[in-house]
């Protein structure tokens, strides 16, 4: 199975799966940009390099959010000026939609790399739910 390594914080490595359709999108894309072989390095090199014209190392993480977040936020809508709009939300609202499916949260905290599950929990967004209110009854 195909998996992101990624490198966090305090440079603690942990590797994501990529489901089948993920994994499809990715081998196009590597295919169409022409590092299809090099597996070890970044999923995204850059194309061109106005600043330095270095194009041998991976996308600075500016650019990551000016020519990739930005960009597509803006194609579907979200102006580049909406409070919040960064890389982090992106991840946060994917850790929201799983804890909201019913994702085991200590499977989460593990993809997510926190080390204490009460991080994990700020993403948990089914407590503030009517339908999932330990008051509500049952008929």
């Amino acid at each position: 199975m195909l998996h992101f390594r990624i490198m966090g914080k305090r440079a603690k490595i942990r590797f994501t799966p990529l489901n089948a359709a993920a994994q499809r999108t990715i081998e196009d894309y590597l295919a169409l940009a022409g590092h299809r072989g090099d597996l070890g390095g970044p999923l995204f090199w850059p194309v061109k390099n106005n600043r330095t014209g270095r194009l041998d190392r991976p996308l600075d993480p500016v650019s990551v959010y000016c020519n990739i977040v930005a960009k597509y936020g803006q194609e579907t809508g979200i102006s580049p000026e909406v409070n919040g709009l960064c890389v982090h939300s992106l991840r946060a609202t994917a850790a929201a939609n799983v804890l909201s499916h019913n994702s085991d949260i200590a499977k989460v905290q593990e993809w997510l790399g926190h080390a204490n599950v009460s991080t994990t929990r700020l993403y948990d967004r089914r407590k503030s739910r009517p339908a999932d209110s330990p008051a509500k009854t049952h008929s």
